[in-house]
């Protein structure tokens, strides 16, 4: 008898429908499950398509239903049979439901020994994550993870699409690049041919694309791997990719129509979902205002309140020694959530480092009359209680949470607790799916204990009306950046360029670069940009986090096909891995075990 597998598959495992029923059929794939009815073997054949019964009986086949006796989960399959209606035993939770196939042949090519995953029980699954990282191969034939990459992969191809559409070419980036020291840490690769000598693994392509538009390819585009040797969390990997753009003749105005367009197909024609366009945008000031960081989740409320001024003179020393004193007032109907050991675990949790490291969280409740059941209500005084109240928005039953400290842990303390309030009182039900927002206008640099370090990097343009403060006052210069926030996440990042040899310079005298430095760094960009560089700009944005929130995913590691753990392992492979002598020789390396290394 010929092979099912010359005779070629006729139809996948998700598209059988009532409209097919007397059809013949072969399909292909892995059994789900097979259950034995005693007279009837039900099996559910899976492929990444979906699953569709098949049911065997020594009255349809006999020989196809001994052999369906002895099959097992994951055995990889062909079936052939008919396909029949199911009529009132149709399964409304099955794509396929309304049909199944009498199976009249099945061929095996290949049996499965048991998995140490249950692929088959997908949505409940409780394998470790390391053992779903070590059987990755395995990990992947599950439906919610196949359904995780085929959502990406459709991502990428629309990507592609809409781009190619407005006029940008795909072209390509070196991956081993000039190691050029600050900003994230790189990847080294030692040179076999130029001993002593490295490569550096891109962190990113900026300083190709921006070479591109002094080559006059005024509209680019890459769907590019990008490498960055960082502690590592749920939505950070050592390798990521980037849809990595660039634009010559823009302003942000231009490519903020370019990117809501390629975000509106792809919500439209991959989720069904109208986005409404133009997004709105927000300063970077009043993103931390309101909200406490830079990447706002504006769905909810819950938004940040100053009292600064108010408390400035009050007898009570933390608010009135601190530079800022900040609040959020939650609503009466949470009142119910704040018992005094909620308040305590909340002081606590303001006060771990990942959250912002701050001294302690302020809080009173207000009560009918108004008063404030609170340990610093006294040395507050009722009058400036009453005030305060005023100010952040209270009514009886609010509950006040408040923090005096300097900028960066008042407003990284509170953010993290208005994120965290969110998700404790479920404040995001009945809220818009999906919110976008543009953030504008962030300082161009951060001080630091060096002096004033980019915020971005060194080639990002200021606003120009801002370009004399670079000599008076660097700290208010603001840049021509922006970023794209969806839901509380960064999914993109970019700014206008510097084409201005003189704007350039004085960018790099502000950060204290010696002639030397730059040289050493930037020589070959600054050297194309004598001839002719048009004005320019660009944005990155990480395809990994789109698709991730896109899914519905909790980490990276669910839309990444083999990704590393925290500690930047690949369980499946076991790399990183040692190199024997012989292969560090060649590359002119000595190994040397570190002091008290086994």
């Amino acid at each position: 008898m010929p092979s099912l597998l010359d005779k070629g598959r006729t139809h996948d495992c998700g598209s059988l429908r009532a409209s097919d029923d007397g059809r013949d059929v072969v399909l292909f794939g892995w059994v789900h499950r097979q259950r034995d009815r005693g007279g009837r073997i039900f099996v559910l054949l899976r492929d990444r398509a979906g699953i569709t019964q098949v049911v065997f009986g020594p009255d349809i086949d006999a020989a196809a239903h001994e052999l369906a006796a002895g099959l097992r989960a994951e055995y990889c399959v062909a079936i052939a049979g008919k396909v029949i209606s199911r009529g009132d035993n149709a399964n409304p939770d099955m794509e396929t439901g309304a049909i199944e196939v009498e199976g009249h042949e099945v061929e095996i090519f290949s049996a499965s020994e048991p998995t140490p995953i249950n692929i088959a029980d997908d949505e409940r699954l409780d394998a470790l994550e390391t053992t779903r990282l070590r059987y990755r191969y395995l990990d992947l034939r599950r439906p919610s993870l196949q359904r995780n990459f085929i959502l990406r992969s459709k991502l990428a191809t629309l990507t592609r699409q809409t781009l190619a559409e407005g006029g940008f070419l795909e072209l390509e980036t070196p991956y081993m690049v000039k190691y050029t020291p600050g900003g994230a840490r790189n990847f080294l690769v030692p040179s076999r041919l130029s001993p002593g000598k490295f490569y550096a693994l891109a962190e990113s392509p900026q300083i190709f694309k921006q070479l591109f538009m002094v080559s006059g390819f005024d509209k680019y585009f890459q769907i590019t791997r990008c490498f960055r040797d960082e502690d590592l969390r749920n939505d950070r990997q050592p390798e990521f990719t980037q849809i990595d753009i660039e634009m010559s003749f823009a302003t942000p105005d231009r490519l903020f129509v370019e990117m809501e367009a390629l975000m509106t197909r792809v919500w439209r024609e991959l989720l069904g979902v109208e986005l409404e366009a133009p997004f709105p945008r927000m300063p970077w000031a009043e993103a931390m205002a309101r909200y406490g960081n830079d990447k706002p989740d504006v769905r909810f409320g819950l938004e940040l309140q100053d009292i600064t001024d108010l408390v400035s003179s009050s007898s009570f020393t933390v608010f009135a020694s601190a530079e800022y004193v900040k609040g959020i007032c939650v609503p009466p109907e949470h009142a119910a959530h704040f018992s005094r050991g909620r308040l305590d675990k909340l002081t606590s949790f303001v006060k771990q480092r990942e959250h912002g490291g701050a001294k302690g969280l302020a809080w009173a409740k207000i009560k009918e009359d108004g008063s404030w059941q609170s340990p610093i209500a006294k040395v507050l005084g009722a009058e400036l209680c009453d005030q305060i109240a005023a100010k952040m928005g209270a009514a009886p039953g609010s509950t006040l949470l408040i923090v005096a400290d300097d900028f960066h842990t008042t407003h990284t303390a509170l953010s993290a607790l208005r994120l965290e309030l969110r998700d404790s009182l479920d404040l995001l039900a009945g809220a818009p799916a999906w919110r976008f927002l543009w953030v504008t206008s962030f300082p161009l640099f951060e001080s630091s204990d060096r002096g004033w370090v980019s915020s971005h990097h060194p080639f990002t343009s200021p606003r120009v009306e801002d370009i004399p403060l670079l000599d008076e006052d660097p700290g208010k210069v603001l840049a021509q950046a922006y970023d794209l926030v969806l839901n509380g996440n960064e999914i993109g990042g970019g700014s206008i360029r510097i084409h201005r040899s003189d704007v350039q310079a004085k960018i790099f005298e502000v950060l204290g670069l010696s002639k030397e430095e730059v040289e050493q760094k930037f020589a070959f960009l600054l050297e194309a940009f004598r001839y002719g560089p048009p004005p320019h700009g660009g944005i990155a944005f990480g395809l990994d986090r789109i698709a991730m929130l896109m899914c519905g995913a909790e980490s990276l590691r669910d839309v990444i096909a083999f990704p590393k753990t925290s500690r930047g392992q690949d369980l499946m492979t076991g790399c990183p891995s040692g190199a024997d002598d012989e292969q560090l020789a060649e590359l002119f390396i000595t190994h040397r075990p570190l002091p008290g290394a086994d």
